[in-house]
């Protein structure tokens, strides 16, 4: 017969290797969401157009609802850098890393694959060399989140609005030929240039997988309703009317800050009444550049890089794209926030890439470079 000692043993065990295990699986979760990070599994990137955060975001801001009521609710980060000039650089590094090149800083009017001036990537992870189409060497955000078993999208207002002009789904120039959606129509107002996905031959050479996850804006309402619907990371594209590239909308129409102003009062609500925003979500919304004059409009943080192969800075004027700002959402931030630390859309991707315990791609992987810290979240700041 056993003795009540022994009996008492066994339990104590017992309760040491459950909560060895529990903090093994702790742990495991910690490094799974990178570390410290806040146990985020839904990202929403809203990426606005060529507006400096001195404006923006200055003592009479042009755009109240962006400016006061949104950081009121969630985060302000005062020192949030672009990467480049002009748009598309910015668009390629939020997903890939990836440096901004002689072609992608004039928005690559044509639709030219990539010329290698070496094999393989560099010691910081960059494709050396000028073109549009990054080769399948270079690996993006989707292609880690597939990895993992996570889901991503992007959404892109007007694809496909024009069917004469672009497709529906996945909706890019074939390659070596001119891109026709650089300037915005009166019916449709889609620029490629602002969908990073299609400048990737690891997404566009699987036809079904990009027209499956690159779709038109229009789909995202129903897709929001269900948790199990809503992708891990959400990449939204407003047109260019309503992304404030336009100062006058190609039909005639209000643009700049009033229109990005309604865009944002439409889709913010949509997003954060969602149940995946709800449960675990992020709302990042930013510019891709500021529009400042001279250098001031290429100011750098965070110890950016140029591409070691690159004839120019990547502001052309100065080593970044400038100081926009950025807004952010979320049931782990508290309301009010003010983040004083830089940011750059580096900082972004690499933040990303720990909530989902993906490796650093590119400059992201940079040592210096930091993520979203505690600066930013909160344990819980928001109930569900």
């Amino acid at each position: 017969m056993r003795t009540d000692s022994w009996t008492r043993s066994r339990a104590l065990l017992c309760l040491m290797l459950l909560a060895a295990c529990s903090g093994a699986s702790a742990a495991g979760a910690a490094s799974a969401a990178g570390g410290g990070a806040p146990p985020i599994r839904h990202v929403f990137v809203l990426l606005l157009e060529n507006q400096t955060a001195t404006v923006t975001f200055g003592a009479k801001p042009p755009a109240p609802y962006l400016a006061k009521t949104l950081p009121a609710r969630g985060a302000m980060l005062a020192n949030y850098y672009g990467i480049g000039h002009a748009s598309l650089g910015n668009y390629v590094a939020l997903i890939s890393g990836q440096a901004p090149n002689e072609k992608t800083q004039l928005d690559c009017p044509l639709f030219s694959d990539f010329i290698l001036q070496q094999p393989g990537l560099d010691a910081h992870g960059q494709v050396l060399g000028v073109g549009c189409v990054y080769p399948r060497i270079v690996r993006t955000l989707p292609d880690q989140l597939e990895s993992a078993g996570f889901t991503w999208k992007g959404y892109m207002e007007d694809m496909g609005k024009d069917p004469h002009r672009e497709s529906a789904t996945c909706a890019h120039a074939r390659v070596g030929a001119p891109e026709t959606t650089h300037v915005a129509t009166a019916s449709d107002k889609y620029a490629a240039r602002h969908n990073p996905f299609v400048y990737f031959h690891t997404i566009i050479d699987d036809q079904p997988r990009c027209d499956a996850h690159v779709v038109n804006l229009e789909a995202l309402p129903k897709d929001l309703r269900d948790i199990a619907t809503t992708a891990n990371y959400t990449f939204i594209t407003p047109n260019l009317c309503n992304d404030g590239h336009d100062p006058e909308c190609a039909d005639g129409g209000p643009g700049g800050f009033e229109a990005a102003e309604a865009f944002l009062k439409k889709w913010v609500p949509l997003i954060t009444a969602s149940p995946a925003f709800k449960k675990d979500g992020l709302l990042v919304i930013t510019f891709d550049e500021s529009d400042g004059e001279g250098r001031e409009g290429s100011t750098a943080c965070c110890g950016e890089k140029p591409l070691a192969s690159a004839r120019r800075l990547p502001g052309v004027r100065g080593p970044g794209g400038g100081k926009v700002g950025a807004v952010l959402l979320s049931p782990f931030i508290k309301p009010g926030t003010v983040s004083t630390v830089p940011y750059n859309h580096y900082s972004l991707l690499r933040t990303v890439e720990d909530f989902f315990g993906l490796e650093h791609l590119g400059y992201a992987a940079e040592p210096d470079l930091q993520p979203f810290g505690a600066d930013v979240f909160a344990e819980r700041a928001v109930a569900p």
